[in-house]
């Protein structure tokens, strides 16, 4: 019996009264009942038709499948149709299985009850897996037909596919003798199953309206019924789209040559538009063919062609060509070629950059829609940031690199990484196509298997701001770079190589230009002068390990001219010396002792240093100006120093503090502020609301909320010691300068004015980053700032709000530089300390000529055996704890504030004793003053002393504090008096016969 389409039985279609309701009901109950005989009805019905459809499965695989998958293909192209058929076997047979557990949960339900519920229908419930397996198997079998397998297996078997015609013809109404074997193969692996998608829809769409005649309203029975309809009607259109799309395929196949063929047909390739239908034209080259693919975009000219991964293929349908406005065109963008599609009509236009921009959107999802195609307009457009690799063929700085990573608009744009076939790799931030951001970038070294590495901010493809190199050589650079070159201020270190050496300064195109700081640990030196291509050239000074230190004119780092050599014992040479401090030639040698010899000097081998000239003796008294004489101050003006920390940070301003660019500017230490922010240390630490933030917007909202005084005092103390915030950084990379100067051997007395200037100058030009940043800040909120172009008050806000915050990073360094410029005078008064020290209280006041009815004796208490000569310690002691607290802090202001408070217990003392309030006069103040030191016994007040007078707030001068500070300096004076007329004395008493 045939049946329509020219099928089996097993697609026959059900009656239009296959589920009749009888009448209206209105109760629940009678609801339920009816659906109950719906489903019933419907069971029964799905029975038939899966038994009749097991049946034609069963034959089919006997008489088709079989036959096929028996042939033995000799060339690849037969190999490769066969692993097709074989898997388009496993996808029938899941198929076949999928049915057979259809028809047997139907038939036990069926049996066990008649009255049955709409959930034991299998084709509802398992709704899902049964179009996952009929999607599966009409995929592979498209594959089939585009590369041609019906086609191609047959003729192995030729003889035996003629034999078997009428086989054929069982499953074919309309097989005639002419009907080749490959359509028919073709008909009857596709037709009864798509046929049968079609049954199973009739009977949802007719169970639904059945049961959408009972008033139950929108019940869930009827809404899963409704949702299954739908979706077995979109795998029919998905069906009918595939095969579509095989068909259309299949014949651009057999239409294009060999060579064409050959090199772009993939079984799971399909064409969705050729420009043979809809006519554009491309303005690359002499394209005479437009070819869209599910994953590929085909320009063909002539036996050669283009072709662009969909995944990488932007569409931008708002452009124009200029030269034939009346064509309109579509820019097509990918990563290394940009063309125009033109269209004569906007229609032909339209429809291609609806079907680029969902081939674009569904290739980048990994998968077909479903069904294939929707409506016009269905579909999200494709979206501009995407995520892909692609390997750059066009010349240029990315041949032959493998880009993985993000992209916008046919261009690297986010994070991504780059890697060449010679090794080289970056990995990092990219714009517009090129590197722009922090990025790591490792570039091998030809000779070994070692690696230059890179950890750098970049702009427009190229190095620029602060970075970190190390190189594969074991040198490390920190410092600035632009333009792919160390530009500004940077250290370069090799501390493991064969010559180990450290430089920090100023770089110009490379190399070391500018001012600079050497250090030579293989012949124990530092440099500290100009460079010019890297050479020592122009002023410098070298300091030795063994405390001699010499300043020099150096050209191409040779030593040229005469200069200054201060000896270790304070001995001064003026005039011509070699690199290892030899004398030669014209020169004037003064002794520590005040003479001097002015001569020609010369060193002879095996003859020592020899000299001819004048010895002059006439002084028995040192000449503190040429043993104390200080280097660098003319020729390095400290403005000059270190100017590429500063610029960097000024340059961050007039930029507008942008943060992207912030770590470019001001470099960063340890971690990036981001990576710092996600990082395990910074989730350990003790962190509290008085934490200061270092994103550059919080910053610039907390400078407006603390503008004067403890409000401002507080917050920057705060800022300065993060390693977050800009003024942190500036602070922290002029702590690295002033450490590579005068640290370690550069702790040489004869270069405490240098560093005493850079102290103050760094204070000043905080002060001005600080102004900046307010500026900006009040500006970003439209509120006024106040400029003021007196520098003299600029100044004073740099000594008394800035430099006690900054003086403790410096100090150490600073204050060793203080003890040795006043070690000599520090052992005197240490001396005269000493010997002070064994005074009795009674016997040290008597001594000092400190006024007997100012004694505190009658605090002490004392027994009957003591005697006031025996007291010792005890008066004035609460002023002697207070002057100790002298080296508890490093803030001038804070020591010149325990130093009044020392006279304020003197004096309070002082009252105690007189019963009355004394103000102390200049005549009792010093012996009472002095008193109070010796028994203090300070180590180096010396240093102390000119430390708080030289970096004091000039507030200062001519009131209290400058007042007590000149006493003090007075009985530090008076006590190493008394210790050279002591020493003279003694010196006089060794003399006398």
């Amino acid at each position: 019996m045939v049946m329509s389409h020219g099928l089996s039985p097993a697609c026959a279609s059900p009656s239009p009264a296959v589920f009749p309701v009888t009448q209206r009901r209105r109760s629940s109950d009678q609801e339920v009942i009816i659906e109950a005989m719906c489903a019933t009805e419907a069971t029964e019905l799905l029975l038939r038709k899966e038994e009749t459809f097991l049946a034609c499965l069963a034959r089919i695989d006997t008489v088709i499948l079989k036959p096929l998958l028996q042939a033995e293909p000799g060339e690849q192209k037969g190999k490769d149709n066969l692993k097709l058929l074989l898997l388009l076997n496993d996808h029938f047979h899941a198929l076949w299985n999928l049915t057979e557990e259809n028809h047997r949960t139907l038939k036990q339900t069926f049996s066990v009850s008649e009255s049955l519920c709409l959930q034991d229908l299998y084709i509802l419930g398992g709704a899902d897996l049964f179009l996952s397996v009929y999607i599966q198997y009409f995929i592979t079998f498209a594959n089939c037909v585009v590369v041609q397998s019906f086609d191609q297996v047959p003729k192995n078997k030729s003889e035996f596919w003629k034999t078997h015609k009428t086989t054929l013809k069982q499953f074919l109404a309309d097989f005639t003798s002419e009907t080749s074997v490959p359509v028919a193969l073709y008909t009857v692996l596709h037709k009864p199953l798509q046929d049968h998608v079609q049954q199973y829809n009739l009977i949802l769409t007719r169970l639904g309206e059945a049961i959408g005649k009972v008033p139950c309203g929108q019940s869930p029975e009827r809404q899963l019924v409704t949702n299954a309809a739908k979706q077995y009607a979109k795998l029919q259109s998905f069906i009918s789209q595939v095969l579509d799309e095989a068909c259309l395929t299949k014949a651009l196949w057999k239409s294009l040559g060999h060579k064409l063929t050959d090199s772009l047909c993939v079984p799971e390739r399909r064409l969705l538009e050729d420009s043979k239908n809809l006519p554009v034209l491309a303005n690359v080259g002499r394209t005479d063919r437009v070819l869209l693919f599910d994953d590929i975009l085909v320009l063909i000219q002539g036996n050669n062609f283009q072709s662009f991964d969909l995944k990488l293929v932007w569409v931008d349908g708002s452009c124009t060509e200029k030269s034939a406005p009346e064509k309109h065109t579509l820019r097509i963008v990918t990563p290394e070629e940009e063309f125009l599609l033109s269209a004569k009509k906007p229609q032909i236009r339209a429809v291609w950059q609806w079907k680029l921009d969902q081939a674009v959107r569904q290739a980048l999802h990994g998968k077909r829609d479903f069904p294939l195609w929707g409506k016009a307009g269905e579909g999200s457009e494709p979206p501009a940031h995407r995520f892909f690799k692609h390997t750059f063929r066009a010349e240029g700085s990315f041949k032959n690199a493998v880009y993985e990573g993000e992209w916008l608009w046919g261009k690297p744009h986010g994070k991504g990484t780059l890697k060449w076939p010679d090794g080289r790799n970056h990995a990092g931030d990219f714009k517009e196509g090129l590197e722009h951001g922090f990025g790591i970038c490792l570039i091998p070294l030809a000779s070994e298997d070692k690696y230059d590495c890179y950890k750098c901010h970049w702009c427009e493809g190229k190095m620029r701001g602060y970075g970190i190199c190390e190189y594969g050589n074991e040198m490390v650079y920190k410092g600035y770079f632009s333009d792919n070159l160390r530009q500004g201020f940077g250290i370069l270190e090799n501390p493991a190589g064969e010559h180990p050496f450290k430089y920090t300064g100023q770089w110009d195109n490379d190399k070391k230009n500018g001012y600079g700081v050497w250090d030579d640990k293989d012949r124990g030196e530092r440099y500290m002068g100009i460079w010019q291509d890297d050479h020592r050239h122009g002023q410098g000074i070298v300091v030795t390990q063994s405390g001699a230190c010499y300043q020099r004119t150096f050209h191409a780092d040779k030593m040229v001219g005469s200069g200054i050599l201060l000896l270790e014992d304070d001995s001064v040479y003026e005039g011509n010396f070699t690199r290892d401090l030899t004398f030669v030639g014209k020169g004037k040698l003064t002794f520590s002792n005040g003479f001097t010899l002015e001569g020609t000097f010369s060193n002879k081998s095996g003859h020592g240093l020899q000299t001819q000239g004048i010895l002059n003796t006439s002084s028995d008294q040192r000449d503190d100006s040429i043993t104390k004489v200080q280097l660098g101050l003319d020729e390095f003006p400290v403005e000059k120093r270190w100017q590429g920390i500063c610029d960097q940070f000024l340059e961050f301003i007039r930029s507008g503090c942008k943060e992207e660019m912030e770590e470019s500017f001001t470099g960063f230490h340890v971690q990036t502020s981001k990576e710092l922010r996600k990082s395990q240390e910074y989730l350990f630490c003790q962190r509290g609301p008085e934490d200061v933030s270092g994103k550059i917007e919080d910053v610039l909202e907390e400078l407006v909320q603390h503008q004067d005084g403890e409000s401002l005092q507080c917050y920057l103390q705060k800022a300065f010691k993060s390693s977050l915030h800009p003024l942190g950084k500036l602070l922290n990379a002029l702590t690295l300068a002033f450490q590579a100067t005068y640290s370690g051997i550069g702790a040489n007395k004869h270069l405490l004015n240098m560093a005493q200037e850079e102290v103050k100058y760094y204070a000043k030009k905080i002060w001005e980053f600080y102004q900046g940043l307010l500026h900006l800040a009040l500006e970003q909120k439209g509120q006024p700032h106040v400029e003021t172009k007196d520098g003299a008050k600029s100044d004073l806000n740099a000594y008394g709000v800035i430099l006690p915050l900054i003086l403790p990073c410096f100090y150490p360094e600073l204050f060793m530089l203080y003890m040795l410029y006043h070690e000599k005078e520090d052992d005197l008064y240490c001396q005269g300390i000493v010997d002070l020290s064994l005074f009795p209280d009674v016997k040290l006041l008597e001594f000092l000529d400190v006024q007997k009815h100012l004694w505190p004796l009658k605090d002490l208490t004392l027994t009957t055996n003591q005697r006031h000569s025996l007291v010792k310690d005890k008066c004035f002691l609460s002023a002697t704890e207070c002057l100790q607290k002298l080296i508890t802090t490093v803030d001038p202001r804070e020591k010149l504030e325990i130093l009044q408070k020392t006279y304020e217990e003197i004096e309070s003392t002082v009252s105690r004793v007189v019963e009355m309030d004394y103000k102390l006069p200049m005549d009792d103040l010093l012996p009472l003053l002095m008193y109070v030191v010796s028994r203090a016994r300070i180590q180096h007040l010396g240093a102390e002393i000119h430390l708080i007078r030289d970096l004091m707030d000039p507030t200062n001068e001519g009131g209290m504090y400058d007042f007590l500070l000149t006493a003090l300096e007075s009985c530090y004076e008076h006590i190493q008096k008394d210790m050279r007329l002591h020493q003279r004395e003694s010196w006089q008493v060794s003399r006398d016969p």
